[in-house]
């Protein structure tokens, strides 16, 4: 039987997702084994137009970009988002809280109107093309990539959490980040991370996404008790969570 083929590929991004694939080491070795790599830019030069399966991290910005994802999706059977910036829009997605023409000056100067530099406003893999498993976090953890492959090796379906990060902080014991006076979005934040930001004594930053049912009369509760309103919370919701997110 033949191994499944797969590629990866890199959009608007720092790589670091692709970094952490490289920091399997030696667990690296087990998973080429059971998959033939024909495609993956950082770790070598050799292109495919054949694959199984497609691993895409970073966000669409032009439209060039687009449709070299649309062209990868009908090729892939498989196709599995990484990182926040491929499964959510990442911190690319801020630009899209002002005038696009005023970012692309602000940002390019007066190369904003060179070809190359034609960029639009930031969208997550899914708002492209459908996406079959997206594997959250900024960057991603490598042994949740891991496993998630594991799992269609095996013909099984991964399972990612579905419950927010609060639950994660405690069943670590960890002193809720709100009682230090920081503006956590834990509750409405994905889980799967394993609280770690909570745990160093970060507040979660929302990174993994929001869960799909968010119990935002809960947030409403917390802020409530802590003397703050939705515009306070929504402000920390921005840097992953621009242009999206739930109603609170």
């Amino acid at each position: 039987m033949s191994k499944p083929r797969v590629a990866i590929f890199d959009f608007a991004c720092c790589e670091g997702c692709q970094l952490q694939i490289v920091n399997f080491e030696e667990e690296i070795l087990d998973l080429i084994g059971a998959v033939d790599v024909v495609e993956w830019r950082e770790a070598m030069s050799e292109q495919s137009t054949e694959y199984d399966i497609a691993i895409i991290e970073g966000s669409i910005t032009r439209p060039e970009d687009a449709e070299k994802l649309k062209t990868i999706r009908e090729r892939a059977s498989i196709l599995i988002a990484i990182g926040a910036c491929a499964t959510i829009g990442g911190i690319n997605k801020l630009k899209n809280n002002f005038d696009l023409d005023e970012v692309k000056e602000y940002v390019y100067g007066e190369d904003a109107k060179m070809p190359h530099l034609n960029t639009e406003m930031t969208m997550a893999v899914d708002e492209v093309v459908k996406v079959d498993y997206k594997i959250h976090g900024c960057p991603i953890d490598n042994q949740e990539l891991a496993y998630a492959i594991r799992c269609l090796l095996m013909g099984k379906v991964p399972v990612i959490p579905d419950y927010p990060v609060c639950v994660e902080c405690k069943s670590k014991e960890n002193v809720c980040r709100w009682e230090y006076g920081e503006i956590c979005i834990g509750p409405i934040t994905r889980a799967g991370c394993g609280a770690k930001c909570p745990s160093a004594s970060f507040r979660c930053f929302g990174c993994r996404g929001y869960i799909d049912n968010p119990n935002v009369d809960a947030a409403r509760d917390v802020m409530e008790k802590h003397g703050l309103t939705a515009e306070d919370l929504k402000s920390k919701m921005v840097l992953f969570g621009s242009k999206q997110g739930p109603t609170i």
